[in-house]
């Protein structure tokens, strides 16, 4: 994945908004226009992580205030999320693709 410059990384926003709701993407476009009113005043960020849990996938809505968090879960009916427990995409990791590319030069 390529970041572009300026963006906020993963890393980033869990670490300054770590308190972090999740909600069905089913729900999340159902009540789009809700949510972001509901948000305006909250301090929430403006990137967000996704993950897939079976056939589902959850948005994820990040705060840097734990109490807003609260307040939208109550709201939403969305779960808490801890960052360091969240699934992740899967995916290739760095040390496999290495392990590749000494493989295939040689190494």
């Amino acid at each position: 994945m390529v970041r572009r410059r300026g963006e906020l990384s993963k890393a980033m926003i869990n670490r300054d908004w770590p308190h972090q709701v999740g909600l069905p993407n089913t729900e999340v476009g159902r009540q789009h226009s809700a949510i972001k009113a509901f948000c305006a005043d909250l301090s929430l960020c403006n990137r967000g992580h996704t993950f897939a849990r079976g056939h589902e996938y959850i948005n994820v809505f990040c705060f840097s205030d734990p109490e807003h968090a609260q307040r939208f879960a109550e709201r939403f009916g969305g779960e808490m999320v801890d960052p360091k427990t969240r699934p992740r995409w899967p995916g290739k990791s760095r040390r496999r693709t290495n392990d590749a590319t000494k493989a295939s030069d040689g190494r």
